[in-house]
């Protein structure tokens, strides 16, 4: 067969048969589960000094594992300095295998290494079930060379979800063990 990933083996075992019978799904694929991670890292100077936009690529991929892909400006806007077409950060969209993957990396291992950490906002749910956080810190992530980094970005993380209620996407992530504040 393959490698299987710890929280996908976890979902799998644990957390989908428990939350049908305790939620009360008739079918197992209704069930909630994570579809999609999307990774945002805005590069302001990039429009500038497409020197910093390369070395935000690069960091960018060594934390997901993928390489992301250039967002550009979509209208100029003469307060920034910026045009239309002037890249202006980076972003991936993680699925399968390497999305559960950095979620496992993300809630056991970068989470904890945030400063005076208390807690995961419960006001980042959008509504429709699913949970963007912001990261002020991009090395909290082990993958990176803290030498080799020039400068501290952050990071737009959005967990997106099949739930259709922010209750269930929050039962969803408790389980997997992220770390809400109470």
């Amino acid at each position: 067969m393959g490698y299987t990933p710890r929280l996908l083996e976890i979902y799998r075992k644990e957390i989908r048969p428990s939350m049908q019978k305790e939620l009360g799904y008739k079918n197992l694929m209704a069930v909630p589960r994570i579809e999609k991670i999307v990774i945002n890292m805005g590069v302001g100077e990039g429009a500038r000094d497409p020197k910093e936009l390369e070395v935000s690529i690069e960091e960018l991929s060594l934390i997901a594992g993928q390489r992301p892909k250039i967002n550009r400006a979509r209208k100029s806007i003469s307060a920034f300095h910026i045009r239309a077409g002037m890249p202006v950060g980076c972003s991936v969209t993680l699925r399968g295998n390497r999305m559960y993957e950095f979620l496992d990396r993300l809630i056991n291992i970068a989470i904890p290494r945030i400063r005076d950490f208390r807690g995961l906002s419960t006001a980042s749910f959008d509504g429709r079930g699913n949970y963007n956080l912001g990261i002020k810190e991009h090395t909290i992530f082990t993958e990176l060379d803290l030498s080799k980094v020039s400068k501290i970005r952050g990071l737009d993380i959005a967990i997106v979800t099949t739930a259709k209620t922010d209750e269930e996407c929050k039962e969803l992530l408790s389980r997997f063990g992220m770390p809400f504040r109470t």
